[in-house]
């Protein structure tokens, strides 16, 4: 049970409902832990507007790979809710279902470069508590890439740290097709359940 309720989308203000559309894209919908912020309209917004910039598409680091990045940041966090959307919406952005069946297992897949694995490893690294990321694992991914794609993925990282404590804090409920997307995806392969965030 959430500890609180997200509103209802017909109570959101006009300008967050339009706003929010980038979510339905996206997602499929406006997440519950969304209208949860929106009892406070500013971090709403706020936090739409960070997250737009982040998972923006700005070349080197795709929305796609971005939305893997995130998954491998909230299963290093143990957030239940996000690795759900984010399986999610790495599918809503043309992962194929070789990188979404092997994200969580992504050093031994053959189907991510070494670019991409040192980019998850550092965001595995970087989300861990407490945090791992050493000489070692910055090596690796600066081998790899150039100093603006290095600040996207560790946004990335960030954004997903905000979020993997809202809902695991806020026992977000997860809503109907990000947890079939948990079900389909990751139980098999990681045991995922929706734990908390089940209704």
């Amino acid at each position: 049970m959430p500890l609180i309720e997200p509103l209802d989308e017909d109570a959101l203000d006009a300008d967050l409902r339009e706003a929010f559309g980038f979510f339905r894209t996206t997602l499929g919908g406006i997440p519950n832990s969304i209208r949860t912020m929106a009892r406070r309209p500013a971090i709403a917004r706020a936090y739409l507007e960070l997250n737009m910039a982040v998972m923006e598409d700005y070349g080197a680091v795709t929305p796609e790979f971005k939305r893997l990045l995130g998954y491998v940041a909230s299963f290093a966090s143990g957030c239940l809710y996000c690795q759900a959307h984010m399986i999610l919406a790495s599918e809503r952005f043309n992962a194929g279902a070789e990188r979404l069946d092997a994200v969580f297992d992504f050093e031994s897949a053959a189907c991510f470069s070494e670019a991409e694995k040192a980019a998850l490893a550092f965001a595995h690294a970087a989300a861990a508590v407490p945090n791992v990321v050493d000489d070692g694992v910055g090596a690796r991914l600066r081998e790899h890439w150039d100093d603006d794609a290095v600040v996207e993925i560790m946004a990335v990282v960030s954004l997903f740290g905000w979020l993997n404590r809202w809902n695991d804090s806020m026992g977000t409920a997860l809503e109907d097709l990000p947890l079939s997307r948990g079900e389909q995806r990751l139980r098999g392969a990681t045991g995922w359940t929706p734990g908390k965030h089940g209704s």
